[in-house]
């Protein structure tokens, strides 16, 4: 319903929704650890089975199993680590509603709270971010979390998505690195793994889906935002480089 009013609102197409999934796939062909990686098109991601309008099975995450975790430390323990920090900026979280009857504005979600209270923490601004990792249980979630985060205005997520903008190889901005939960994994709680993909990149770890600079140089700035719930919370962080 939330897809389906946002296209109704803003002009947004199936075809740029299916762009979504086109570039997580490529991503994720890069990921020797994702569960799919063979390349997909447009056509092939209308083609598939309906799930529910307007999702059609490649808009849907994957389900599979898995388990990720994290070491937080506080910062007089960093010296003792044996690999490079990667710093906590900045973040913010927000609960809009609790059932869809009092979801304001479908094309809204939570994560405009979030965002700019992760951004205002942390000091900086979308066009400083590298790259970022954003929860895809749906194609449309990763259009509507871009707008919410400041990345392009309200109702420009179609075309923002266009044109390779999201794909590691060649993409201004390049979006779930390791192939989002759309192709790498989705073991039910993807959250976690936003953060250790988002950490992995900063350190220069990924291999192949390797995020670089205009200059070559590694990424210093990253934002990972996660959505849960019937569209109803968001939790935003932002990470900088050690």
């Amino acid at each position: 319903m939330a897809a389906r009013r946002h296209m109704i609102e803003y002009g947004t197409t199936i075809e740029q929704l299916a762009e979504v999934a086109v570039q997580a796939r490529a991503n994720a062909a890069l990921n020797p650890e994702a569960m799919f990686r063979t390349p997909v098109t447009v056509d092939d991601v209308l083609a598939g089975p309906m799930i529910a309008d307007p999702f059609t099975k490649l808009h849907c995450c994957v389900r599979s199993d898995g388990g990720a975790a994290v070491l937080l430390a506080a910062e007089e323990y960093v010296r003792d680590c044996r690999t490079a920090p990667v710093w906590v900026l900045g973040s913010g979280e927000h609960i809009s509603h609790s059932a869809m009857s009092e979801w304001p504005d479908f094309t809204v979600s939570p994560a405009e709270v979030s965002g700019r209270l992760a951004f205002e923490r942390a000091g900086v601004r979308p066009s400083e971010i590298d790259f970022a990792e954003i929860y895809d249980a749906f194609t449309y979630m990763t259009l509507v979390t871009l707008e919410d985060l400041g990345f392009c205005g309200k109702g420009e997520g179609g075309a923002f998505v266009e044109k390779g903008r999201l794909r590691v190889e060649g993409g201004e901005l390049p979006v779930n690195t390791d192939g989002g939960g759309l192709s790498a994994q989705h073991p039910g709680m993807r959250g976690l793994f936003l953060l250790v993909e988002a950490v992995r990149q900063l350190r220069g770890e990924c291999g192949d889906r390797q995020v670089r600079r205009v200059d070559g140089s590694l990424p210093r700035l990253t934002v990972a935002s996660g959505t849960g719930g019937w569209f109803c919370s968001s939790g935003t962080v932002v990470l900088e480089a050690g």
